[in-house]
């Protein structure tokens, strides 16, 4: 009885002691899932701005824009405040040289200096840099973005250079598009052309000739041409207009050029409205925006004036320009200049080139190479929203660099910037 009792007493223990590990047995550790890590590394966008030369103004306010719009990506890792995420590894630094807006020997010296640092992607500032670069970009297959905007860009078989707004004659067949629609009279309206001695050179084409004449336009020759930085009043030029009767002037200029000229014309007694009733459309370098902003009481001199291909001013609710003075008082700074506009939508378009190379390449950034950028990057590019900024989303391919497919056309209507409507591409080459 006692063995008995003491057996028992014995497994009374034993199970005492397994039963706190049977029941309080921690449970197993979940294995914790690896996050996925995505590429890593520092991606130079920017590339050539003119920060000297005749539009140096301008430039300044497109490079602005780069460095504010990298601060704010780096900091919040997406394309835009409505568009993809961007890798939050990877972060953008803005390189940039100056290419004097019209000095090509200085462009291409400034070019190779930055191809030599690594820089994948560039821009340009100005027609002769563009025109002195365009074979250079396509051999080395690097994806640029573009101040300029001609239809020479177009000649080049998968030419690099994209462009975010329409070419110069395209932007003025749709001034000659809006003009024609409110034409009354049984006779044919009279257009001359009438641009600046640089990039305005490739307006007057035989094709934008024969797209006026389609529409229904005498066209009056010789083309008129003044300086891009005007000194004197070409009053030659005004009295070929009022000899040859003319209605609709169309031309390529800056502000530079269309403040002085406007001016000089309504003291000529020649504009809307006035002895010699003229419509002066120039496509978009010369800003609607900065052409209000410069001119000595607008809402007399140039009261009228059409630009196509512009952008909206600063102030607009439109959610891209909100974006944009968003990220100046990030940055503690105010830029008045339109161009900053036109700097940011580069900005995203060569961050969105560098987005989609990464991701359909699966390479880390210091891997990719220019051909990486430029074929799986900007020729993806497919409905980049610019909030606004550009009318249409901007759409690219191997054949395809113009990117917007629409026309925006203002007018200064007694000082106030108001805008007409958008008219559709009609690709006059």
């Amino acid at each position: 009885m006692i063995k008995v009792k003491w057996l028992l007493i014995g497994l009374l223990i034993i199970a005492l002691a397994v039963l706190p590990v049977l029941g309080c047995a921690a449970p197993a550790e979940e294995e914790e899932e690896e996050e996925e890590v995505g590429p890593t590394g520092t991606v130079y966008i920017g590339g050539l701005f003119g920060l000297t030369g005749p539009w140096a103004e301008d430039c300044q306010a497109v490079l602005a824009a780069f460095q504010d719009y990298a601060a704010w990506v780096n900091a919040n890792h997406k394309v835009s405040p409505w568009g993809p995420a961007f890798p939050a590894g990877v972060t953008l630094e803005v390189k940039y040289m100056d290419d004097g807006c019209v000095n090509s020997a200085l462009g291409l010296t400034n070019y190779q200096i930055m191809r030599q640092e690594g820089v994948l992607v560039t821009r340009i500032s100005g027609s002769a840099i563009a025109t002195a670069l365009k074979e250079r970009l396509i051999s080395d297959e690097v994806g640029a973005t573009s101040q300029a905007s001609g239809p020479y860009l177009l000649t080049a078989p998968l030419a690099t250079i994209f462009m975010n707004y329409p070419i110069y004659t395209d932007q003025l067949a749709a001034i000659a598009d809006w003009f024609k629609a409110k034409w009354t009279s049984a006779e044919k309206p009279r257009v001359c052309y009438l641009n600046n001695d640089s990039f305005g050179r490739s307006v007057p084409t035989p094709a934008m000739t024969a797209y006026l004449q389609s529409k229904g336009f005498e066209v009056i020759l010789p083309n008129q041409e003044v300086p891009s930085v005007p000194t004197t009043d070409p009053t030659a030029v005004w009295q070929f207009i009022i000899d040859n009767d003319i209605d609709l002037v169309l031309g390529a200029h800056t502000c530079i050029g269309s403040v002085p000229l406007m001016k000089w014309a309504t003291q000529h007694d020649i504009g809307y409205n006035l002895a010699h009733n003229v419509t002066f459309g120039f496509c978009s370098p010369s800003h609607l925006c900065v052409y209000l902003r410069d001119q000595e009481n607008p809402a007399v001199n140039g009261n009228g004036l059409v630009v196509a291909g512009s952008y909206p001013c600063f102030g607009s609710d439109v959610p891209g320009v909100q974006f944009a003075q968003q990220i100046q008082a990030l940055a503690g700074h105010t830029v008045t200049h339109i161009m900053y506009l036109h700097g940011l939508v580069e900005a995203m378009i060569q961050v969105e080139a560098f987005r989609l190379a990464l991701a359909n390449t699966g390479k880390s950034p210091d891997q990719l190479t220019s051909a990486d950028v430029l074929n799986n990057g900007f020729r993806k590019i497919a409905g980049l929203d610019t909030g606004g900024i550009i009318p249409t989303t901007l759409t690219y391919g191997p054949s395809d660099i113009e990117g917007a497919e629409t026309v925006v056309v203002h007018q200064n209507q007694n000082g106030n910037m108001v805008t007409l409507g958008t008219w559709p591409l009609r690709h006059v080459y």
